[in-house]
């Protein structure tokens, strides 16, 4: 993608790109009034420890990884819609029930229906923008933006949730789980507008999916070769591992920092947490594309290395950051940002261009188990919090940083499959 982000690309935005837009960013926004703050209602209300609290979010997580895997590679099949419908209901359900629990094996389930309709979102709509969008470029500026939309419902959500007087309370949950009604609308009226202005066989292939038999062992067979490529593509492997490793460091802080600065009785801890939250958000989407232009020359693995230099730098500097040090912390959240800017939409474009197209579902799929990482964090980080305190854990988190940079350095030369010979034995078996 050039340099220069040109305003025709985003005239060639289908009107589904600019619901799924639109959609990413009130529901992010209604999402981040009320999710960061899950740690603090579990510690204030049943007085749980680190560990236990990281244990409820670590094994939701572990299941919703599963289930996003499974349900990603089987949208090439299903049809991608079909399973954005279902995890936004899961969505609709789990949050109005958030607001409601009051147990903590209440708050476990609940919590694991949460993240499993998220693990789902989340790379059946990158999937779903390869679907829409033909050309590379607007493609890749569609992943941007997307980006920028979640961020920007980011930024706005907690502070909102502060001027409503929302942030903490479990009543909350209900904003949430309204958005995504609302956004199930607006998808369902998108993609009837997206089938009128496409011919038969582009609907079949772009919304639900090409004219395969059904059947089960048709989709057993299939699911079955997919895993033999998967399984044979040592530089996705490599490319997860790495990722899994990334997502554990970067999840440290909507975890493992917030407990840490909870138990720790840092003064204005709400406020803390809003500010770190809206200064990560504002961050993302007023340097994103000009980070993007300034990095246009750099090949992606390359603009992920600058990335995770600056993620080991930001969790130094929170290593050392003394617990009262409002502006401090802050500091540290913008290298952290800067971070994260340049590498997660940089991940999921990398991931694009790797994926056949007729796998693409798959591979985004493959790369939900990028969440491992975030998943394991708030256990991981919890038990390191209990036993050796908040410092270690940020020291540990930079040494992890130094051998994910060395695994990128290694990916251009490990093998993958031939997809060339995969085609043509997918195309005989049907």
């Amino acid at each position: 993608m050039s340099g220069v982000v040109s305003i025709d690309r985003f005239k060639q935005f289908p009107r589904l790109m600019w619901i799924l837009l639109f959609g990413s960013f009130i529901t992010r926004g209604s999402y981040y009034m009320v999710w960061p703050f899950l740690a603090v209602i579990l510690y204030e209300k049943f007085d749980l420890s680190a560990t236990h609290v990281g244990l409820i979010l670590s094994s939701a997580a572990v299941i919703s990884v599963l289930v996003s895997f499974v349900g990603s590679a089987l949208s090439d099949s299903i049809g991608r819609h079909q399973l954005i419908y279902a995890s936004g209901i899961l969505y609709i359900i789990s949050f109005s029930l958030l607001a409601q629990v009051d147990s903590i094996a209440g708050y476990s389930l609940v919590i694991t229906l949460c993240s499993v309709a998220t693990a789902l979102w989340r790379p059946l709509t990158s999937a779903l923008i390869g679907d829409i969008i033909g050309d590379k470029g607007t493609r890749e500026l569609a992943m941007q933006s997307l980006y920028f939309a979640v961020n920007a419902g980011c930024a706005v959500g907690p502070m909102i949730g502060i001027w409503l007087g929302l942030t903490g309370e479990q009543s909350s949950f209900y904003i949430t789980a309204g958005a995504f009604a609302f956004l199930l609308v607006l998808l369902w009226w998108g993609f009837h507008q997206h089938i009128k202005l496409n011919s038969v066989n582009q609907k079949n292939q772009q919304l639900a999916g090409s004219n395969k038999t059904n059947d089960s062992t048709g989709i057993q067979g299939e699911t079955n070769q997919i895993i033999k490529v998967l399984l044979s593509d040592k530089l996705l492997q490599c490319l997860i591992f790495a990722n899994i490793l990334c997502m554990f460091i970067y999840a440290q802080m909507d975890s493992s920092l917030i407990q840490y600065l909870t138990r720790a009785k840092v003064p204005d801890l709400l406020q803390l947490i809003s500010a770190m939250i809206f200064t990560n958000a504002l961050v993302i989407i007023s340097t994103q594309f000009l980070l993007l232009k300034l990095m246009a020359s750099l090949s992606l693995v390359s603009r992920i290395q600058v990335g995770l230099i600056l993620l080991m730098c930001s969790q130094l500097w929170l290593a050392v950051n003394p617990l009262t040090l409002f502006w401090g912390w802050i500091g540290a959240i913008i290298v952290m940002s800067l971070a994260e800017t340049i590498l997660f939409p940089t991940m999921n474009v990398h991931i694009d261009r790797l994926a056949p197209k007729n796998l693409r579902g798959a591979y985004f799929g493959a790369a939900s188990l990028y969440e491992f990482g975030y998943a394991i964090a708030p256990l991981g980080g919890g038990i390191i919090l209990d036993k050796l305190g908040g410092s270690w854990l940020f020291f540990i988190a930079a040494g992890l940083t130094l051998i994910v940079i060395y695994l990128y350095s290694v990916l251009d030369s490990l093998p993958r499959p031939d997809f060339i010979e995969l085609q043509s034995s997918m195309n005989e078996s049907h």
